[in-house]
């Protein structure tokens, strides 16, 4: 600022001209200053992300998009559309703008067709998981809590394009940062799946998403964030007025639903597993605020107090849930209440766990496992699929490998079902907060042309899921990722 702006009288003592700041030939050329600096700014900006992104080979990686106007058939096939628990064949599969237009006869082509052989093989929709971390899973729980978050970002961008090279073109976020990666696969940037978030997972103190040291406690008033809420990881609120305004915060940031913690966990340290955690008027508090937004809540808990407060409160979708009673599952199924469950069974696949206390509480969910899948058949209690790996960068390859494990529970398109149509149906739950316009997991007519060309019989098992070889074309909007039909 001038001497003139700062105070005209000196200025006129000291026999200085008047101030030409606000002058229009000044401020056109502090315009001209400006727009030069923002322009190097982005350009400079630009070329560093981009260089990033091409070092982690995360720069898009599509085989082609579909040319505009032009619809792409798929011809020579059978399908499962998602729905209808039996292969479908003597239809074609027409694609234009992105989503499935009809069902033309073999013999029909229409005029301009770009036309794709699938050589006999099956088509199915595109995976859905709904229990993902998409910026947690790549990484360990030390470098989560303790390395730059630029880095945990683009270990996050790497594995979205893994994870859509593995037949998943959607996930439900259920806790974490993602709303940036999010928008980075939207506008194209990052190759990845459709991401429905929830943002930061929201905890009581002591709760599952407290992840702070007991050295840090106690916590008053005046206390900043940890670095875990400030990552947006998790966001510890206590009291119904708190939580109302986490909720509120995380559906102003994008959530497409709310993620609650309800009860104790196998991954914190200092919450028993059968602790009940949040009031119902804390859970209350949450479940106005969504419901305000048009979506809903879903509770991270696994045992039968907490699942029936849970309940009470208006929740409508139990994560994980293995120790539930046969009294707490029959109220599940009155209530229409989802249940989205991983095969949790402490094999090869699951999340490492280094200290006795956690080993512990894993193997007792492991052990509820196989009865939660019986009690949910019996009382009708509708499944979606979802894995939940988590701060485990070797597992993530497993994800398709443990909706195979869904197989030993119910019939190969049983399971397949729980992880299309039937994820399809929750993530609709999110109403008109849900991110994308259109119906996922299935092969029906508007629906998005989300695809997957695979070698194996998904009537007779799932188990050439294990290996991403097997999965010949992967389509997401119209636009093929992967191609190795001939």
């Amino acid at each position: 600022m001038c001497l003139a702006c700062w105070d005209p009288a000196v200025a006129q003592a000291a026999g200085i001209d008047p101030c030409h700041c606000g002058a229009p030939y000044t401020m056109a050329a502090y315009a001209r200053l400006e727009a030069d600096l923002n322009r190097r700014q982005m350009i400079g900006g630009m070329g560093a992300v981009v260089g990033m992104f091409a070092g982690f080979g995360l720069q898009p990686s599509e085989v082609r998009a579909q040319p505009a106007g032009q619809p792409l058939l798929l011809t020579n096939l059978r399908y499962f559309d998602g729905e209808t628990l039996a292969m479908q064949e003597g239809r074609n599969i027409l694609i234009e703008g992105g989503r499935i237009a009809g069902f033309p006869g073999i013999d029909e082509i229409p005029e301009g067709a770009e036309i794709i052989d699938c050589g006999g093989r099956s088509v199915i929709p595109g995976l859905i998981d709904c229990h993902w971390h998409a910026t947690l899973v790549g990484v360990s729980q030390l470098v989560a809590m303790t390395q730059d978050p630029g880095f945990i970002h683009l270990m996050a961008g790497r594995e979205a394009g893994a994870t859509l090279m593995r037949g998943f073109t959607t996930v439900r976020d259920v806790g974490g940062p993602a709303f940036g990666l999010k928008l980075a696969i939207d506008q194209g940037a990052v190759t990845g799946p459709r991401i429905f978030p929830s943002g930061a997972m929201i905890s009581q103190t002591s709760g599952h998403g407290d992840f702070r040291l007991r050295s840090e406690l106690p916590r008053f008033p005046n206390t900043p964030p940890n670095a875990i809420e400030q990552q947006g990881v998790a966001l510890i609120a206590d009291g119904a007025d708190a939580v109302l305004r986490a909720t509120r915060e995380q559906l102003m940031k994008g959530a497409s639903q709310i993620k609650i913690m309800a009860g104790g966990g196998v991954s914190s340290l200092y919450d028993p597993l059968d602790t009940t955690q949040y009031t119902e008027r804390e859970m209350r508090a949450a479940v106005e605020a969504a419901e305000d937004w048009g979506t809903y809540v879903c509770a991270h808990v696994y045992t039968p107090g907490g699942i029936q407060r849970a309940i009470a409160a208006g929740i409508k979708s139990i994560e994980h849930g293995q120790l539930a009673d046969e009294e707490t599952v029959q109220l599940m199924g009155d209530a229409g209440v989802w249940w989205s469950i991983q095969p949790f069974l402490a094999d090869e696949d699951a999340n490492p766990k280094s200290d006795p206390i956690q080993q512990a509480k894993q193997l007792e969910v492991a052990e509820g496992t196989v009865r939660a899948f019986d009690l949910a058949a019996t009382y009708g209690v509708p499944l979606a699929f979802g894995t939940d790996i988590l701060f485990n960068p070797a597992g993530t390859g497993s994800q398709g490998r443990q909706l195979a494990k869904f197989a030993r529970f119910m019939s190969p398109l049983e399971a397949l079902h729980k992880a299309t149509g039937a994820a399809g149906q929750l993530l609709a739950l999110s109403g008109p907060r849900a991110p994308y316009d259109g119906r996922l997991g299935v092969i029906a007519e508007g629906a998005f042309a989300d695809l997957l060309v695979v070698d194996g019989d998904p009537e007779s098992d799932l188990d050439w899921l294990d290996d991403s070889t097997n999965l010949r074309l992967i389509m997401k909007g119209g636009r093929v990722y992967k191609e190795t039909l001939q």
